[in-house]
């Protein structure tokens, strides 16, 4: 499916600068450097959803939106979601692959996800109300 803009930069874009420097202070490194690890994870977590993940989320309940540096809160802000909880477990093996990509240790990478399941989660739900998929 050809996007005017890519799964990536749409997470970059959720996240915003506020949210860019917020994770880059959480992994200790500059926001450079987060933004490839926002990338990669966002790539990984994308990767690693059930085919029907992103439409099941759709048709379930819908939670608050999430807007902007809030949406920084951890997995308690997306009320436990279909696609909240399989990122959660998805985490572990994305931290890894990130960790071999970026350099940065697995449980710094760890932490930065944690702020960046919610943010994902947000552009995959706005994806699929928009009819797009995660790619």
């Amino acid at each position: 499916m050809s996007d005017d803009s890519s799964f990536e930069q749409d997470v970059l874009n959720e996240l915003g600068d506020d949210g860019l420097h917020q994770l880059a202070q959480q992994l200790g490194t500059d926001p450079a450097r987060a933004q490839q690890v926002v990338e990669s994870a966002a790539s990984e977590l994308a990767d690693g959803l059930p085919p029907d993940a992103v439409a099941s989320e759709a048709a379930a309940p819908e939670d608050p939106p999430l807007e902007g540096v809030a949406t920084l809160g951890g997995l308690g802000a997306v009320g436990g979601g279909l696609m909240a909880g399989v990122l959660a477990k998805a985490t572990k093996p994305v931290a890894g692959a990130v960790a071999k990509r970026t350099g940065l240790p697995v449980a710094t990478v760890t932490r930065g996800l944690e702020l960046l399941v919610p943010v994902v989660v947000a552009v995959l739900s706005k994806r699929a109300a928009g009819g797009k998929g995660p790619k």
